[in-house]
């Protein structure tokens, strides 16, 4: 799991890179939650994601947004944070130019900004979306939804209300074409604390299922 540092819109980021040793592996993405409140690429779900990925084959990377770590920059609410994440798409594919795949992953504030980096990115197949903050943030802009995917919520968030990811997940499952698998995992906290096991288990089977079925 070597360090890496890779350029930024504003100066130089760094991450957490496993390259596959698959050819053509797929790759991921995986972004952290919110800077201001302690989110690092070194969160445990972060981390969760990240080591899912690398157990399926994937080439992934995690970072941390500018201004956490040792990147550089400032919080920029979002606008500057969606730039990092594009810069770090591009720099592994650049370091993947034969990805067969390419997916992303997202915890809490990590999720809004992957979903964003999904629209403007047609290559991103599929999207795991952990704890998605649906009452702090505007996710309509997912109109269509490009692509489908996972969102894994725990029924005692104290954080994102049940509820307003619930509308979300049917909003998106309403869309033609896309396929949303909602799970909602009983007794979990927006962090998954003694759930993430759990947490694992159903990222885990969802990526199974999906390529499998693309196998088939």
């Amino acid at each position: 799991m070597p360090d890496v540092i890779f350029n930024g819109p504003e100066g130089r980021l760094e991450g957490r890179y496993h390259h596959s040793k698959q050819p053509n592996a797929p790759i991921a993405l995986v972004l952290h939650p919110h800077p201001l409140h302690g989110g690092t690429m070194n969160n445990k779900v972060t981390y969760a994601l990240y080591q899912i990925f690398v157990k399926r084959g994937f080439s992934v990377l995690r970072f941390n947004f500018r201004g956490v770590g040792r990147s550089q920059g400032q919080f920029d609410n979002g606008i500057g944070e969606m730039s990092d994440a594009a810069a770090a798409l591009d720099w592994m594919q650049t370091h993947n130019p034969s990805a067969k795949t390419c997916w992303i992953g997202g915890f809490s504030f990590g999720a809004w900004i992957s979903m964003q980096l999904m629209m403007r990115r047609p290559e991103i197949s599929g999207f795991i979306s952990i704890a998605p903050p649906a009452d702090a943030h505007d996710f309509t802009f997912l109109a269509p939804c490009p692509a489908s995917g996972l969102i894994v919520h725990g029924d005692k968030d104290e954080v994102v209300p049940r509820d307003a990811v619930d509308k979300l997940a049917d909003k998106l499952s309403s869309q033609k074409n896309i396929v949303i698998n909602y799970q909602v995992i009983p007794g979990a906290n927006h962090f998954f604390a003694d759930k993430m096991d759990k947490m694992n288990k159903i990222v885990g089977k969802y990526l199974d299922e999906a390529f499998a079925e693309e196998a088939a």
